[in-house]
């Protein structure tokens, strides 16, 4: 029989609480996507202060590589042991300490110890690999409390409103590199005075002030988020502990229809089930959520290498609409890629968050999700086609700018999306934060694909057209084309194996997608109620 708190959970009013707890999980988000584009502004100062080349603003191939590759290999790593973490000790217990990693490492990457150009490259990807190890943690953490606390009419627009939080951290992000950079051209006076191509001594600072900025909005949410309760689905299916779920659920929720709880009944151990329950490695769990744990991995895998791939792929479309490089300073540089960022957020990005937002409680995630990698395919291949036959001399071409903002928009309305929400919904309350690391994880993997494969294999086969340590590639035409086939393999992976989740309690969801558990429970392989009740030794995940 299920749990009361756990139906008045599900049947809760909309409250106060549900905001401010978006507002407090979205702030890893935030961070995540405010060091993403910001990482690109501030590689063109870098490459103007640390290295000279006939095109300012240009880093050598490696350490470009370098510098993105680092964070995302963090973020796998943290997705894989928070997610641990956060099922073993309780999502509360570590949810702070992911926090608290990312405003160290903000302040860190700005530091950056030194001003010579290994020690300072050294420094920032040791921090932005714990700038991503920390953001990673906060994925499956994030992703979990709030598909807890959430009802389950508005579970999927809570859940993909904490994801939002990225198109506000673009837009942030852009913003205050914006600010800055117009603050120090204005504030260093002789930057008029000198040749564009003479980096002045205040570039140098505006990066790190740039990275150091993203600790702020985290720093004001650390109070909040270490306030917050353990989730009641914790407390009473992984601890076992029905009275302090109880307890600690009226503290942030109201007007809950839960009935008072006879804490004697409730304190004696719980009715044993006839099996032990399984664990996390076991033939049991393969068999009811190995299939959808490889879906919802295989699905982030591929959406990452297109999303990634296309978010690099801003360089070549901003550059047209902008004047030579070398005819302005370093400043107004870093204020043009930022405009041109903060224009794609406004335009297609945040709109695209907001359209699932608000449409993924009454579509479901399996459509919108499929939508959104057939949308995407078509966008790409309009790209494509006939990009080195039209397209690569008319960028500057506003349907090129339409058809690139709508990749973007219907990855957000679409499966970049839904990958983040499926995974916390599918798989009992302790395994739920491992196997929707692992899912972050794998897409993390990916994301290294679409970011870097995308950065060598999209270089012109000329090779007099490749700046110093570039070597040719396959091109852009054919660059697109596979990200274009990736989202088709997407499209046939969310069609054939991805669950709907729309209006199901948590409870329900546990085992959907799995023709085999019927059948196991009639064996008796596996307990009839392999979440709500667990013996007394194993109140921690079984793994």
């Amino acid at each position: 029989m299920k749990l009361k708190v756990l139906t008045a959970l599900d049947h809760a009013k909309t409250q106060f609480y549900h905001f401010q707890a978006i507002i407090i999980a979205g702030m890893g988000l935030f961070t995540d996507a405010y060091d993403l584009f910001t990482i690109t502004p501030v590689l063109k100062l870098i490459g103007r202060i640390y290295y000279h080349s006939s095109k300012p603003g240009t880093t050598p191939p490696i350490i470009y590589t370098a510098v993105i590759s680092v964070a995302l290999i963090g973020m796998i790593l943290g997705q894989l042991i928070f997610g641990f973490l956060g099922d073993r000790l309780g999502r509360r217990r570590v949810y702070g300490l992911a926090l608290l990693l990312m405003i160290f490492s903000s302040v860190g990457s700005g530091f950056s110890v030194c001003r010579t150009r290994g020690c300072v490259l050294t420094s920032l990807c040791f921090f932005r690999f714990l700038l991503g190890f920390g953001i990673g943690g906060d994925y499956p953490l994030s992703a979990t409390i709030m598909s807890e606390f959430a009802n389950r009419r508005t579970r999927g627009s809570f859940i993909a409103a904490v994801f939002s939080m990225q198109g506000f951290g673009i837009l942030v992000g852009s913003a205050v590199t914006m600010a800055a950079a117009a603050a120090f051209e204005r504030v260093d006076k002789k930057v008029k005075m000198r040749d564009p191509m003479d980096t002045p001594e205040g570039a140098d600072m505006l990066w790190r002030v740039i990275l150091m900025m993203g600790a702020v909005p985290a720093v004001f949410t650390l109070y909040w988020r270490m306030a917050m309760p353990e989730t009641a689905r914790y407390t009473a299916l992984v601890e076992q502990n029905v009275v302090r779920a109880n307890q600690d659920i009226r503290r942030v929720l109201v007007d809950l229809d839960l009935p008072s709880i006879d804490e004697d009944s409730e304190l004696r151990p719980p009715t044993r089930p006839l099996s032990e329950p399984y664990g996390f490695f076991s033939k049991q769990f393969l068999q009811i959520h190995g299939r959808n744990l490889v879906a919802c991995a295989a699905a982030w895998f591929i959406v990452d290498i297109p999303y990634y791939g296309s978010t690099l792929f801003q360089s070549k479309i901003y550059e047209p609409w902008f004047k030579d490089p070398k005819l302005y300073n370093a400043y107004r540089e870093a204020y043009n890629v930022a405009k041109f960022q903060a224009i794609i957020a406004a335009a297609s990005t945040i709109p695209g968050y907001w359209f699932t937002v608000l449409t993924i409680d009454r579509i479901g995630r399996r459509p919108i999700q499929l939508m959104g990698f057939i949308l995407m395919a078509v966008f790409l291949f309009s790209l494509a086609g006939p990009y080195d036959a039209y397209w690569h001399d008319h960028i500057k071409n506003g349907w090129f700018l339409v058809l690139y903002a709508f990749t973007f928009f219907f990855s957000n309305f679409g499966p970049n999306t839904t990958t983040f929400i499926v995974p916390a919904e599918l798989f009992p309350a302790r395994f739920r934060c491992t196997c929707h690391g692992i899912a972050g994880a794998a897409g993390k993997v990916g994301a290294i694909i679409g970011s870097v494969g995308f950065l060598w294999a999209s270089r012109n086969e000329k090779k007099d057209s490749l700046g110093r340590g570039w070597k040719p590639g396959i091109g852009m035409m054919h660059s697109l084309l596979i990200l274009g086939g990736c989202c088709l393999l997407g499209a046939v992976i969310t069609y054939f194996f991805i669950p709907e989740t729309k209006l199901t309690s948590l409870e329900e969801n546990e085992g959907s997608g799995s023709r085999e558990e019927d059948e196991l429970q009639r064996t008796g392989s596996v307990s009839t109620n392999h979440s709500s009740v667990l013996p007394l030794n194993h109140a921690s995940p079984a793994v």
